[in-house]
């Protein structure tokens, strides 16, 4: 039932990171959620309704309280490195570079939030961040609603829209032992450029605790 809440935009990060994990693929039904994506985009007509049948039967089911989950945080070089934002392993860990975008974390929703979290704020002294939308569609409807207006004051530099730092072929390749907290799927060693640099992975609101506090943090601090 909590997964029915999720938007599109959210589903899609899941499903993708599912695969990077080491599954073969990750599928959510097609349900209300879907056809209101699909209609605001000029698709409606195509939608179908898609789930599992009635009499499914299933290798393995497991169950996830939601209301339990917490912030996590993928540590270098691999994504199923994974701790909790509260693990020792990540107190005070310094982050050079924020890159937020990619095709995992840079829609408009990932756009609101970070920016609701950085509004009237600065991007710390020792930090840089870089914001890539994943989508010219993206960046015109955050410019809309003003939100790059709001991030660039704060201190946010605003790339084209694109793949940008997660591959390693744009702005925001890392120095020597630099630190780099991505809001992308991927952080294996070397994947941003420098096989010498570090590549943490968390959300779009861990990104944004990151860019204010120069480290890693518990973005749950800064939501009011």
């Amino acid at each position: 039932d909590g997964l029915a809440g999720l938007e599109v935009s959210d589903r899609a990060t899941v499903a993708n990171m599912a695969v990077e994990a080491g599954a073969k693929t990750g599928i959510f039904p097609s349900d209300g959620k879907t056809r209101e994506y699909l209609a605001r985009h000029g698709r409606e007509d195509e939608w179908r309704e898609l789930g599992p049948d009635g009499d499914a039967r299933y290798e393995r089911t497991i169950a996830v309280n939601m209301n339990e989950l917490v912030p996590m945080v993928a540590l270098p070089h691999y994504v199923d490195n994974v701790k909790p934002i509260s693990d020792p392993e990540c107190a005070g860990v310094k982050i050079d570079q924020v890159f937020f975008g990619s095709c995992t974390n840079g829609r408009i929703e990932d756009i609101r939030l970070f920016e609701r979290i950085m509004r009237g704020k600065k991007v710390h002294e020792g930090t840089r961040v870089i914001l890539v939308p994943s989508s010219r569609n993206v960046l015109l409807q955050a410019l809309e609603e003003r939100l790059i207006d709001s991030l660039v004051k704060s201190g946010v530099a605003v790339q084209t829209p694109g793949c940008g730092a997660c591959v390693g072929v744009h702005g925001g390749i890392l120095g020597d032992g630099e630190r780099c907290l991505a809001t992308s799927n991927r952080n294996f060693k070397g994947r941003m450029g420098n096989p010498d640099a570090f590549v943490y992975l968390g959300s779009p609101a861990t990104a944004a605790a990151a860019a204010v506090k120069g480290e890693l943090a518990d973005p749950r601090e800064l939501l009011s």
